[in-house]
């Protein structure tokens, strides 16, 4: 029998409650065996991004209490610009022994049209779409959003937006600092 495995990819810059939560929501309202949750490696629009080893740290942190979790640095591996279509063909030939489901917002879903040979992605890993906002159950919470109260050092807006390990690390490391312009354009869900 196949392992039922939930690719979950993204900019996570950095990742925040909105992530902890639709991952939870998949491993509990799905049939899934682990969520794979894999950080952009390199945007392939070129939008800046924090450094990659501490996406994949926010993320790690971020996701520690979720057992079915697997934080992947597939996208580093593969080099380049990061690709949904490439990093599945990847994860497909490494692991035949997995059926995939890509999640997916709704709000990305919706501009799936853009997307490199979506057709494709979606014969590889069919869609698992969480509504987000007035929708859906999940928060309509955004990195850049989390970016630009950052930037303008407004940590106590963040408490309920950010797991508090993330929030530490960010501090720690001097993420996204208030004088950097491009900490508030950045977009965290690259359309790939």
């Amino acid at each position: 029998m196949k392992r039922r495995v939930a690719v979950f990819g993204g900019s996570f810059n950095p990742p925040h409650v909105g992530h902890l939560l639709a991952t939870a929501l998949v491993l509990a309202t799905r049939d899934v065996d682990l969520v794979l949750v894999v950080p952009t490696y390199r945007h392939p629009f070129a939008k800046p991004l924090a450094p990659y080893d501490d996406r994949v740290t926010m993320c790690t942190l971020a996701m520690a209490r979720l057992s079915q979790v697997e934080i992947s640095r597939v996208e580093e591996e593969l080099g380049g610009e990061s690709r949904t279509l490439r990093t599945l063909e990847h994860l497909h030939e490494a692991h035949p022994d997995w059926a995939m489901r890509l999640v997916m917002g709704s709000d990305t879903y919706a501009e799936s049209s853009k997307w490199f040979r979506f057709d494709l992605v979606q014969s590889l890993a069919p869609p698992i779409v969480l509504a987000r906002g007035s929708g859906g159950i999940l928060p309509a919470i955004s990195s850049t959003d989390v970016r630009a109260r950052i930037a303008k050092g407004a940590w106590g807006e963040l408490e309920e937006l950010v797991p508090i390990s993330v929030l530490s690390h960010i501090r720690e490391r001097g993420l996204y600092p208030a004088l950097d312009p491009e900490c508030t354009s950045t977009s965290s869900a690259p359309a790939k």
